[in-house]
């Protein structure tokens, strides 16, 4: 079992004990379904099912081009971060998930359109709103009724299948093992779209959502609901406490092994893909995945080899410990210790700074698995600090000033006390430093910026 997207947003809730159980229900959307296939049409997206059947239809006129093009260069994703939180445990609140919640709570674009005031600015939501309206009828023809009756029927079975399975059940034994807070009266609404002509299906999950487009010939709903489960498990983990999140961050710095920090990055991924590619997927259908759980060789290995551990938690109720960290991490350590020194596994956390902002791009090409990615355009005493608070592998580009960036660079690192360099000279040069992070310089002069990425070493 194979799957790509994950993608986790921010949600709060609260402990209540009048409600015993959450409730999970199923449902579709339209309004939800039409910003998801417009936003595929947009010009940065590559070829997927619903660009394809678009772009071969009667509707793909210059009136719905520019209006893509509208929705091209539409500010709406804006976000903020929760601070007091230790670094990348708390994902950013993000104005996305606020505006996909209100389309599905909504039964039309007016009603979503009121409700959403303030999360964007007026003139950005009454031009989305419009560019929606406008894709309805080409969402529907295109899309919805072709296939409405077996994605009707699908919705039927999948909601069966959830009372049948008692998926709540897993979600409960998630949020024990985590320490997660969740108030029982928020039910949990899974949204389902159908995708067709794909060999294949999404989901994300966010705030008390899971949304999912589904193949219209879809019959293995063991995979399809272990993989939303993947997705509701990191909203757990996100919505651990802050206390619970501080003592799993100290267990993982009081541990002496050089690859606590790796490890710990690679958490929150191999969890939810060992509980829920993993258990769940194990109990719905009778026995493990023989196939890959996770697209990304380190976080598929790792969730299996780690499995055994998290399941014998899960079946016993006890939750993550210090014992559980220690004992992760010796995982991580025992078979893959070289892992700190692949640059496919450590630039998927990173930090750059350069003075040129198309590097950025170049790092996105090289390495597009990215689970966490800074980046600022200037090398100063304050970026090279933030850069320094953050556990992630460090990446500084020096294009020009080479003599004082050069100098800077080594009198804010003190693992670079005894560094000796020819800052007329271009160069690379490694260092794992004091948070078990790995920092790269680039001394650049006159190779292209590609050229010196390729070439760096551990």
């Amino acid at each position: 079992m194979k799957f790509v997207l994950t993608i986790i947003i921010v949600s709060v809730f609260s402990l209540n004990a009048k409600a015993q159980n959450p409730s999970i229900s199923t449902k579709y959307s339209e309004p939800l379904a039409v910003y998801l296939f417009t936003k595929s049409l947009q010009s940065y997206q590559g070829e997927n099912a619903f660009k394809k059947t678009f772009t071969q239809s009667s509707f793909n006129t210059k009136k719905f081009q520019d209006l893509i093009a509208q929705l091209d260069t539409l500010s709406t994703d804006y976000s903020y971060q929760y601070l007091e939180y230790p670094y990348g445990t708390k994902v950013p609140g993000m104005t996305s998930g606020l505006l996909k919640k209100n389309l599905i709570a909504a039964d039309n674009l007016d009603a979503f359109m009121i409700r959403s005031v303030g999360i964007i600015p007026n003139k950005n939501l009454v031009q989305l709103t419009h560019i929606l309206k406008e894709f309805i009828p080409v969402y529907r023809v295109l899309v919805y009724e072709p296939n409405q009756v077996k994605f009707e029927e699908q919705l039927v079975n999948i909601k069966n299948f959830v009372q049948e399975k008692k998926l709540v059940s897993y979600f409960k034994k998630g949020s024990q093992f985590y320490k997660s807070e969740w108030d029982n009266a928020i039910p949990l609404e899974i949204v389902f779209y159908p995708l067709p002509n794909s060999q294949g299906f999404t989901a994300e999950a966010f705030y008390n959502i899971g949304v999912s487009a589904i193949q219209t010939d879809l019959k293995n709903y063991d995979i399809l609901l272990s993989v939303m489960l993947h997705e509701i498990f990191h909203i757990q983990f996100d919505e651990q406490p802050i206390e619970i999140k501080n003592s799993i961050q100290s267990w993982f710095l009081q541990n002496p092994s050089k690859c606590s920090n790796y490890a710990y990055l690679l958490l929150n991924e191999v969890l939810a893909t060992a509980i829920g590619n993993g258990y769940v997927y194990e109990q719905l259908h009778g026995n493990l995945d023989k196939g890959e759980w996770y697209n990304l060789p380190y976080i598929n290995q790792l969730a299996k080899e780690v499995y055994p551990l998290v399941a014998t938690y899960l079946k016993e109720g006890k939750s993550i410990d210090k014992a559980f960290v220690d004992n992760y991490i010796k995982a991580y350590e025992e078979k893959h210790a070289n892992w700190i020194n692949e640059l496919e596994h450590i630039m998927s956390y990173r930090f750059i700074l350069s003075h040129q902002q198309s590097d950025f791009n170049i790092f996105r090409q090289l390495y597009p698995y990215c689970s966490i990615m800074e980046a600022e355009d200037q090398i100063t005493e304050g970026s090279i600090e933030k850069m320094k608070a953050a556990p992630l592998t460090k990446v500084i580009i020096v294009s020009k000033n080479n003599k004082s960036d050069l100098a800077l660079i080594k009198k804010m690192f003190p693992e670079l006390k005894n560094w000796n360099y020819n800052a007329t000279k271009e160069f690379s040069y490694s260092q794992f430093l004091n948070d078990k992070s790995q920092l790269y310089i680039i001394n650049q002069i006159s190779s292209s910026t590609e050229t010196l990425i390729k070439q760096l070493k551990p």
